[in-house]
């Protein structure tokens, strides 16, 4: 039997939450394959998982909390973990984010990444060919896991505003957009959710070709992050941020109403439908 991976804790909290796992499984004198026998997983991911050698998928960590009574302790490493797994440059960022009340967004090519699905994200990021599948399948698990920020109770009201070039990419394939699409339609305008769609008859505007999001904190602080193809700059500086919250509140008073932003979706989620191959 091979050797188990000599773990270092003080590493990364992706050790750490490897290290704990295997002392509690010990501790609890359970061999993998009768730790896998109480969890919805297979002896070889838990392994990996085990092993330090993938990120725990976001489901995992509450399932051990209960299995050992440790209370959020893996939770908290979880959240730890995965923003160890996006690259540096967009730590600070992350963790605006996870302490923010309310997240306004506006896109102009792809959807962003807290409303994505697994299918359309990994299609996103697969369009990186320097990421090997392990890497490529950490950074899907680390956007998924942002999306407990909008089942927190409370959670942060979310406003998106997404350019209509957005829902007319087919990114993935048919079937990848069509449920990207599909799962944006209860975000349209839900209790915590607000979604606009500014049509391409609208032209042009400050933030065309670019994307950008504001960071209301508790404390009343906003904080201004916009992105490019490769970069992203970070905005706390008062001036800074005003002069991208004005940009925002116009683009949001030329967007039409949600109401019409679900009619564009469901047009562009029916004309998705079209592009399949018909049955054999």
């Amino acid at each position: 039997m091979p050797k188990p991976r000599e773990l270092k804790p003080g590493r990364s909290a992706r050790d750490l939450f490897g290290a704990d796992m295997r002392r509690l499984r010990a501790r609890e004198k359970w061999s993998l394959a009768e730790m896998a026998d109480r969890l919805p997983y297979s002896k070889s991911h838990l392994a990996r998982i085990e092993g330090a050698e993938i990120l725990a998928p976001p489901e995992l960590a509450p399932l051990l909390d209960t299995l050992f009574s440790t209370d959020e302790h893996f939770v908290g490493l979880f959240r730890l973990a995965r923003r160890e797994a996006h690259p540096g440059k967009y730590r600070p960022y992350m963790e605006l984010e996870a302490e923010a009340v309310k997240i306004e967004q506006y896109a102009a090519q792809a959807v962003p990444g807290l409303l994505q699905t697994e299918e359309y994200a990994r299609a996103l990021l697969e369009c990186d060919r320097e990421a090997t599948e392990e890497r490529i399948e950490e950074l899907v698990a680390a956007r998924m896991s942002r999306q407990e920020l909008l089942r927190l109770d409370p959670p942060p009201h979310s406003w998106t505003i997404l350019d209509e070039a957005v829902l007319r990419r087919t990114i993935g394939g048919c079937a990848v957009m069509q449920e990207q699409l599909a799962a944006l339609l209860p975000l349209v305008d839900s209790p915590t959710t607000t979604i606009q769609v500014l049509p391409f008859s609208h032209g042009a505007h400050a933030l065309l070709g670019g994307s950008l999001t504001l960071l209301t904190l508790p404390e009343g602080e906003v904080a201004a992050y916009e992105e490019g193809i490769d970069m992203g700059h970070l905005y706390e500086d008062l001036s800074e941020v005003q002069k991208r919250q004005r940009a925002y509140d116009a683009l949001r008073g030329y967007a039409p109403s949600p109401r019409r932003a679900a009619a564009l979706i469901s047009s562009a989620l029916e004309d998705c439908k079209s592009c399949e191959p018909p049955p054999t």
